[in-house]
């Protein structure tokens, strides 16, 4: 499996009616829509009901069509198409998507979905299994949904030129697969590449083993990189792109940055008032057909706490419990747009490596 770095990408100067056109032409010319929702009976009724592609961008050989920007009631969303490069000769599917932007703000591809009288759920990637209390439990592992970090600014600025989003309740579930309540494990048109990937020994990020971790439990003073695996801050920044957030109070940055081995790469996000860290990525060239690469590169998830999260008392428990997502005792002011949402910063600014990011790359570089 190679590795490349290489820069950020682009959306297509192509007008919206050229990048329809093209689309089309690679369907007339066999290019199979491969919808896994209930448009898989008859694919051509995503773009009879209006999902085609305005936007393109490439990565690695992949060709990413975006529609227009909608909503439904849980989030903000582009139906998007993801085309790999065949082996020989032009590209023979076509595979409709969910992306999606997480309050980290980062860009997603769900997997699945659940909707019922009880769930009202989108799948957020692989499982990991941890021990809770000398419990073993398995969660989501949401950071295998993240788009690359290559095309996360081909997306932001194709949803400033879509402009407000459209109201959409039916793409979801003509896009996606439906699972049954407690389905929260992905199909394996998802997890087949990516235990492919995994099951050469040489194709893992530090044999599979973390490369971020602490020393104690609940000391963000405790952080320790793998030699080799830190960011580098010194010769490691690769771009900066510009958004904004409502959540996070105005203008946002987000800083790629190399680590000193040039094995992964981090996304560093800076808001005005707090800087968290996006799970960091392999620089595998190696893509799904979610469009998501399928190698990991894993951390103690307290290193990638975002700005805000969960944090609030849950009344549905007899007396109410408090939930968070926050290590504990370093929950700061809850948000003003959200209430059940708490500022990590307190936990985040006493991590050694966002006091270096500010040290070494804001105050020598601010964002412009």
């Amino acid at each position: 499996m190679t590795a490349a770095v290489v820069e950020s990408a682009v959306l297509s100067e192509e007008s919206p009616e050229a990048v329809a056109r093209e689309f089309r032409e690679r369907i007339d010319a066999g290019c199979r829509l491969r919808p896994a929702g209930e448009a898989r009976r008859d694919p051509s009724l995503l773009l009879r009901k209006g999902y085609q592609p305005r936007y393109a961008f490439e990565l690695f050989g992949t060709r990413y069509f975006l529609s227009s920007q909608r909503e439904d009631q849980n989030f903000r969303f582009f139906v998007a198409y993801v085309v790999p490069p065949a082996a020989k000769g032009p590209p023979r599917a076509a595979y409709p998507r969910i992306f999606y932007k997480d309050q980290s703000l980062i860009w997603r591809c769900a997997t699945h979905f659940i909707r019922s009288a009880k769930e009202n759920w989108i799948g957020k990637g692989d499982l990991k299994t941890m021990m809770i209390d000398g419990v073993e439990m398995e969660f989501t592992a949401e950071e295998t949904t993240d788009l690359p970090y290559e095309i996360q600014p081909a997306i932001d600025r194709a949803s400033r030129l879509s402009g407000a989003p459209r109201r959409d309740l039916q793409a979801v579930s003509l896009v996606l697969r439906r699972a049954p309540d407690g389905r929260f494990e992905p199909y394996a048109d998802f997890l087949a590449p990516r235990r492919r990937a995994a099951a050469d020994p040489r194709r893992r990020i530090h044999g599979g083993r973390l490369v971020a971790t602490f020393d104690r439990a609940g000391d963000p003073t405790s952080l320790r990189f793998v030699a080799g695996y830190a960011p580098d801050f010194a010769r490691g920044v690769q771009d900066v792109a510009r958004s904004r957030s409502h959540l996070y109070g105005g203008a946002i940055h987000r800083y790629r940055i190399l680590s000193r081995n040039r094995k992964i790469q981090y996304l560093f996000v800076a808001s005005p008032r707090m800087v968290w860290i996006i799970p960091p990525q392999a620089l595998t060239t190696e893509l799904s057909s979610y469009g998501l690469r399928t190698i990991d590169a894993n951390v103690d998830d307290d290193l990638c706490v975002p700005g805000y999260e969960f944090h609030y008392l849950d009344g549905t428990c007899d007396p109410p419990e408090l939930y968070s997502q926050i290590p504990e005792g370093y929950a700061g002011p809850s948000s003003r747009i959200d209430s059940t949402r708490a500022s990590a910063a307190p936990w985040l600014e006493k991590l050694p490596v966002i006091g270096e990011f500010r040290r070494k790359v804001l105050r020598r570089s601010p964002p412009r």
